[in-house]
């Protein structure tokens, strides 16, 4: 899935299943233009009652407060089944500096959240 956000520059999130888990894996800037496709797959997730949603943030270079917004919504949905793997530098400062990193499930990998 594709989207453009406001600066051109394109995100994707690519979904797949490993047996009761599915895994999100999103790539590029998320911001307020952009992060609806991801909003869209955790709600999915959420609704159709998925055991674990891991989501691959290894490859997200930007991120503002709505996808703060949207992961907490997220969790406020999925609880810990919703798991979050290998934040980037950019997800980890963010993450820090607001408490997050506290709050949500964050993994170094997605195989250790997988395994969790």
């Amino acid at each position: 899935m594709l989207s453009q956000p406001h600066g051109g520059r394109p995100i994707r999130i690519d979904t797949r299943q490993d047996g009761g888990a599915v895994i999100l894996s999103v790539a590029g800037p998320l911001d307020l233009d952009s992060v609806g496709p991801l909003d869209e797959a955790l709600r999915r997730a959420a609704h159709d009652g998925v055991e674990r949603v891991v989501v691959d943030l290894s490859a997200v270079t930007f991120a503002d407060s709505s996808t703060v917004n949207v992961l907490i919504q997220a969790y406020d949905a999925l609880g810990p089944s919703l798991r979050l793997a290998a934040p980037s530098a950019v997800l980890e400062r963010l993450f820090a500096l607001t408490g997050l990193d506290t709050v949500l499930p964050l993994y170094g990998a997605v195989g250790a959240a997988l395994d969790a």
